[in-house]
């Protein structure tokens, strides 16, 4: 049974490479989701990464047939974790460049921003709303 909470927003981002993005997504600790290729040429037509707190990312490839197109490099997504320290040291290892340090909050969150190889920022802290 599925028990997953995350079916209000599902933010989409458009990568030239999406296959590799989802690998990036992978390394910072987000699950697979359904993967749906084009024509054996590389090109991802859908597919979801879940983070295990809940919540999800749609990652598709910059294609001129997608009403969803977007330029690449153009997205913020914010992402609540549990443990914003052990995500920061993978984003460390995979030599993420970082956008913003981990810092405290003056409003109780914990985190910090990097940017994906594509131009993408990604926020993890600890603020939920």
């Amino acid at each position: 049974m599925n028990t997953r909470k995350d079916v209000n927003i599902w933010p989409g981002l458009t990568y030239d490479d999406a296959l590799a993005q989802r690998e990036w997504l992978r390394r910072l600790g987000f699950d697979d989701g359904i993967l749906v290729e084009g024509d054996g040429d590389g090109e991802v037509v859908h597919s979801e990464m879940l983070w295990p707190d809940g919540g999800r990312v749609m990652v598709h490839s910059s294609c001129r047939k997608s009403e969803f197109n977007a330029p690449t490099g153009s997205g913020n997504v914010y992402v609540v974790v549990t443990d914003p320290d052990a995500v920061y040291a993978r984003a460390q290892e995979l030599g993420a460049r970082m956008v913003r340090d981990m810092a405290e909050e003056d409003y109780g969150s914990r985190g910090f921003t990097v940017a994906d190889p594509e131009g993408n920022s990604w926020s993890f802290g600890t603020y939920a709303g």
